[in-house]
């Protein structure tokens, strides 16, 4: 029965998320359908489309429709995203929160967010990631500035 559970859970991600395949991976597996709330623990991998996420600990909620409202990665995490308009991101941070409906990444701890294809780096305490209008916003700390680093091709005349 559990197992059918983890099953139709994983059906409604992934039905839910733009009929897109929502693969999970991790070495435990715990919910309660009741508060609508899973926990992946254990070298977990997300995967859908072009999108990773990578943690030590995953918690998903999702609402009375089965469908997810918030990801919370944990511990070691890192990931690969690409917005709507074709940019892609590489990077780490210590806690990530996405919220689905909105396509908003919030990365929390020593951020460090790439963008790949135009060569940017942003490292910081706070960063936000709005993929739908590939907008990004970058917080220091008190003690430590944001750093936003671009590589700068010039004419060398």
């Amino acid at each position: 029965m559990k197992k059918l559970s983890i099953l139709l859970l994983l059906i409604n991600l992934g039905a839910s998320l733009n009929a897109e395949e929502l693969k999970i991976q991790a070495n435990s597996f715990t919910s309660d359908q009741n508060s609508g709330i899973s926990v992946f623990m254990g070298d977990v991998k997300i995967k859908k489309t072009n999108d990773e996420l990578n943690a030590s600990k995953v918690t998903i909620f999702v609402n009375k429709e089965k469908k997810p409202t918030k990801f919370i990665a944990v511990g070691d995490v890192s990931f690969a995203i690409s917005t709507k308009d074709g940019s892609k991101y590489k990077g780490e941070a210590g806690r990530v929160i996405y919220l689905p409906k909105k396509k908003e990444y919030y990365f929390y701890e020593n951020v460090h967010l790439k963008q790949v294809n135009d060569k940017k780096e942003i490292l910081g305490d706070e960063v936000v990631l709005k993929t739908i209008d590939g907008k990004a916003y970058a917080k220091g700390l008190k003690k430590e500035p944001v750093i936003m680093i671009f590589n700068i091709d010039e004419d060398k005349k």
